[in-house]
Formats: C-alpha cells, structure tokens, sequence
C-alpha cells in the first residue's frame, strides 16, 4: 500500500503554554461570516454543545491513551500514542520529534522503495519486552536511498476549520492566484479520499497529501503505530520484508474505527491558537509581510462552509495559509506524495508561530530570518525583497509573525 506520513503542518511548538489572548473580536467579517475566537492550547472550539464536548474529551482521552501489542501496536512503529508526538505544549500540540523518509529516483522515475520499507521509516519495533514472542527489528535507510530528510511534527490546533473549508474554496483560491500571472501560483493535490471513493482536495500533510482528518487519524495510526482500521487494512512490512509478518502476534484489523472516528472528534473541534499582543510594530509589519509578497501563499483569511458544528458553520478564520502546493524549488525535500512533486510544498499555516522555535520541514533554521532566507522557487521574490528590507522593517515583519 502507499504509505503516508502523519500530518505534518508548519511548526514545532516548544513546551509553552499558549496564551489567553484573542486572535479578533467574535463579530461578523465583511463578508458577513462570523469570526472564530482562538483559544488556549488544548482547549475546545467555543460554544459546542454538551454533547460534542463529551465527543471531544473522548477523543481527547483516546489520543493521549497508549497503545499495546494485543491492540496492534507494531510490528514496527514510531511511538505508541498520538501525545508522544503531538503533545507540546498540550495535547494536540506539536514537538522536537523528526520522522525520516527516504526514496530514489531510478532513470528520471520516482521509486518511494516501499520493497525495502519506503518512504517512512518506522524506528521502534516490538519485543519480548513489549509482550511479543518474535523480536522485530526497527528500520532503518538503506544504502540505496538516495533522498533521505527528516520532517517534523507539528501541531494540530484549529484544524477543524480547514477540515471544514469547502474544496471549492480552495480550488477558486488556486485559480484566483493563476489569475495573477505573476509566478507564484499554488495548486490544489486531488488525492484518494477513502471515505468518499474518489479524488477530493488534499489540505493536511507537508504535501497536501491527505484530505479529511478523519483519513488522517486512520493514517497516522497505521504508519506511525502500526494499527489498521477498516479504512487502512494492511499492515506495513518491516523494512518491506512481508514474511515477518507471519509473526506479527495482532494480525488483522485491530481497531473497528472507533479510534479514528474518536481522534476525529477531538482534532475536529480543538480550538485554533491564540493571537499574541499586537502592538504599532506588528501592524506595520503585517503591512510589509503583504507589500513583499507573503500573502501571495499565506492567505490571512479563509472561511468554512456548511456544518452540522455551529461552531464551524460558515466561520471566518485566519491561518496565514492558502494550503495549496507551491513549487519550491530547492526548498522542496525530493518526496513525490499523492501527485505532489519533489519541489513542491503545501503553504506552512503560520498560526501559532509565536510558539515555535525551530523552522521548515526539518527544523533547519533555528531564526525566522534563516527560514525566510531558505525559501526558493515561487518563495524567492518575497525572499529577495525581505532581504532588501532595512533592519528596522524587518524587525518589525518579525514581530509581527511573532504575535501569530
């Protein structure tokens, strides 16, 4: 099967608490939507109702719940709960943890080497120590690879509302951005949407690769724990060797779905991140960050469509992403997923910046300015013209990503 990675969005958030402060005043847009009102970390969209608060402390308890060997962790995996990857500063947070992936390109041909465990290595395996009578080996990257980076694991919150945005939305945004003429055009990843048996727009993955939350959860679960679900059945072959499996002490489906459905829940309705202060400076700088060129891929506003959530219903929201594909040249780590090419990268939401302290899909940079610096290909303008910035106006650019 393909195998996917966890969804992986902009940032690591370092252990901080999030803020009480508010990204806007809950009042209509000018485009008559009302907006969302961003919360602490780890805190529930506002005004659902009993019932969707008890759906989301449920889930909430099945992502920081860990996995076991009789439930189907393994054979070989990463880490056995959401928590241990997303759980900074809260659940649903992000973290330091980097996942490898690797692949090759055979003849100008794309190979993600699934025959020797590709593109995603698993790096824990279970054990005597775990409860299993065979001792499965962690993976590891072949010599063979030829592309291997690290991707970073970044937080979840306010993804309900991106889940919520109509694909529509999104496909008018790639066309509106055409219509520019200007170069610097994303695109939308049409990709294999389980639930509903045919290509819808991908939103969530370093890639877009992945396009509901729902697919998501049962995704991470197979790739990153090793759990199949009824919407991902197969189990991932240590290091592409299949006969280990024979030894695999939960063979089968190990989870009915109830665990996606539940981690659903809670990703669903988990608030966005809360605004920093906002001061002169990072009004000007917010100014500046669309005078270069930013907003040309992080789109400040978006909005979301019908939902039976009133709390996502027809809500305007401010991510500071347009979560299309962007050709990013040398910034682009080398990985095809679901249509998406090497070079290409989904917009990085800038929400909740003011919390992180490592950058890009690897963590290269440890500044803004250094991630600024990295970008390429339809980045590159708006790079050239940071760089041409006087160091006032852009301390003053900083500042206002910092209060995101």
């Amino acid at each position: 099967m393909r195998r996917f990675l966890i969804i992986t969005l902009a940032v690591v958030v370092p252990f901080v608490a999030f803020g009480q402060a508010r990204r806007r005043a809950a009042a209509p847009s000018a485009a008559g939507a009302p907006e969302t009102i961003a919360q602490p970390a780890a805190a529930p969209l506002a005004g659902l109702t009993q019932a969707q608060l008890t759906a989301f402390n449920a889930g909430r308890g099945a992502f920081t719940r860990d996995a076991t060997v009789a439930g189907g962790l393994g054979p070989v995996f990463n880490e056995n709960s959401c928590l241990v990857c997303h759980g900074a500063p809260a659940p649903g947070g992000g973290s330091n943890r980097n996942v490898t992936r690797f692949a090759r390109t055979v003849n100008g041909v794309f190979d993600s080497m699934t025959n020797l465990g590709g593109s995603l290595v698993q790096n824990r395996a279970i054990g005597g120590r775990n409860g299993s009578t065979h001792n499965f080996i962690p993976e590891t990257v072949p010599a063979a690879a030829g592309i291997v980076t690290q991707r970073r694991t970044t937080p979840l919150f306010g993804l309900g509302l991106v889940d919520a945005t109509p694909d529509i939305t999104l496909i008018a945004l790639a066309d509106s951005e055409a219509a520019r003429g200007d170069g610097v055009a994303g695109r939308v990843n049409m990709t294999d949407n389980i639930r509903a048996g045919s290509k819808t727009v991908g939103r969530f993955g370093w890639k877009a690769q992945v396009p509901t939350l729902l697919q998501f959860a049962g995704d991470a679960l197979v790739n990153e724990m090793g759990i199949t679900t009824p919407d991902f059945p197969n189990e991932n072959c240590p290091q592409g060797n299949c006969a280990e499996l024979a030894f695999n002490p939960a063979p089968g489906i190990n989870d009915s779905g109830a665990t996606p459905a539940a981690l659903n829940d809670f990703m669903l309705m988990l608030a966005a991140p809360a605004r920093g202060p906002q001061t002169a400076d990072t009004a000007e700088g917010e100014q500046l960050f669309g005078s270069i060129g930013c907003t040309s891929c992080h789109a400040s506003t978006l909005a979301t469509g019908s939902s039976t959530i009133a709390a996502l219903d027809h809500r305007t929201y401010h991510p500071y992403s347009d979560f299309l594909l962007h050709d990013m040249g040398a910034l682009g780590d080398g990985i095809e997923m679901a249509g998406a090419t090497g070079s290409e990268v989904r917009t990085q939401p800038l929400w909740g910046l003011r919390f992180v302290n490592r950058y890009l899909h690897d963590g290269r940079a440890t500044t803004l300015e250094q991630a600024i610096d990295a970008h390429d290909g339809q980045g590159r303008a708006s790079r050239d013209r940071f760089a041409a910035l006087s160091a006032d106006a852009k301390a003053k650019l900083v500042a206002f990503l910092r209060s995101l």
